[in-house]
């Protein structure tokens, strides 16, 4: 059964990076993780997308995190990865990988990291 493991994770101040890191585990098809991404959900706030990365490395960035954000993958390891760059209090929030068959088709969701950006 698939599994998203994601590592990273933590407190940094404004201004600084952050990557984290999801591993598709277990047994699943190849189809199962044609997509892979990541979600996000701040305190009092509905869930919302961060960016997702096709297979062939086609990515969508949600219009907050463009120019900061840099989604990646490692298709032979099954991983995906999410540069954070000029992090700020915003950004606070629990980050939630995602894969699916498809864009817009989530299949199975990771357990979270907390991410919190303070001074």
């Amino acid at each position: 059964q698939l599994q998203l493991v994601e590592t990273g994770g933590g407190l940094v101040q404004p201004g600084e990076s952050m990557r984290l890191s999801c591993e598709a585990w277990g047994g699943f098809f190849s189809t199962e993780i044609i997509v892979m991404g990541w979600y996000r959900q701040a305190p009092g706030k509905q869930r919302e997308l961060v960016a997702t990365i096709t297979r062939d490395q086609i990515t969508n960035y949600d219009d907050s995190v463009k120019g900061r954000f840099s989604i990646s993958r490692d298709n032979p390891k099954n991983t995906v990865y999410l540069q954070m760059n000029n992090l700020q209090a915003e950004d606070t929030a629990v980050y939630y990988c995602i894969s699916g068959p498809q864009t817009g088709t989530i299949g199975q969701w990771g357990q979270g990291t907390q991410v919190t950006v303070s001074s």
